[in-house]
């Protein structure tokens, strides 16, 4: 048996998250699917974590076990053949035994891009949280960002229907920048994420930025570590899983 690594890139618009359901399409069934119909067998795939319904990738990565000998770049030609234009594999290589996209992982890169326009635009609708007439306090989102770097209970951004994991996670790195005028782009890197976490952490920033809360209160919020039952995670289109990092964290690979 050969234990083989994706790295998949998918719109998540039309799917109903990453995580196969029973009665709904979602991305690893497609995967699962095609990968099927290439090696002649049943493939059941890790994936390295769920995303949710609208929730993008870059760099989402799937393992399996198989004993296909289909060559590694092969694989991957032959999955972009037949699979949907919304999805598409990166990049395939065949790893160590005992690799396991998930519990392998070392680090996540996640980002959020957050568009302030004056009119809606209905080519963004899919990919950005689109705020009109909107004016956010960037140097504020990121002093406030500031004080999620280190290693923290994060309870405060966990949504409820999490599994019951650790809420005490590291972040490395939690910044905004401008890619142009009014096209804000949110990457955090950590090891990991609790439910919806990097949604509800959005849309706190956001609530500095717009000045609706204190940069006071935001890590008032954050050192509590008890989980708000009334937050509002930012919309999931504008999230999209950019890294995954198989690696010891350092900052010259983020």
């Amino acid at each position: 048996m050969r234990t083989l690594k994706l790295t998949v890139a998918y719109d998540g618009s039309g799917y109903h998250g990453f995580q196969r359901q029973p009665n709904d399409i979602t991305v690893q069934q497609v995967l699962e699917e095609a990968l099927t119909r290439i090696t002649g067998v049943a493939v059941t795939l890790a994936g390295s974590g769920r995303t949710d319904s609208g929730v993008h990738a870059r760099g989402q990565v799937v393992s399996f076990t198989t004993a296909c000998p289909i060559p590694a770049a092969n694989l991957k030609k032959a999955m972009n053949s037949i699979l949907p234009p919304d999805i598409a594999v990166m990049a395939a290589e065949e790893v160590q035994e005992g690799f396991h996209a998930r519990y392998s992982a070392r680090w996540k890169r996640y980002c959020y891009r957050v568009v302030l326009n004056k009119d809606y635009d209905p080519f963004l609708r899919n990919f950005a949280w689109q705020m009109q007439n909107t004016v956010l306090d960037v140097a504020a989102m990121n002093t406030a960002a500031a004080y999620l770097l280190g290693t923290h209970d994060f309870s405060f951004f966990r949504s409820s229907g999490s599994v019951q994991t650790s809420p005490v996670k590291t972040i490395y790195k939690a910044q905004w920048q401008a890619a142009a005028p009014g096209d804000l782009l949110f990457t955090i890197e950590g090891d990991g994420f609790l439910y919806r976490m990097v949604r509800n952490i959005v849309w706190n920033l956001v609530e500095v930025g717009a000045a609706r809360k204190s940069v006071e209160r935001f890590k008032e919020e954050l050192d509590a570590a008890a989980r708000h039952f009334k937050i509002s995670p930012a919309p999931p289109q504008g999230l999209y899983l950019d890294y995954v990092g198989y690696e010891e964290y350092s900052p010259e690979k983020s």
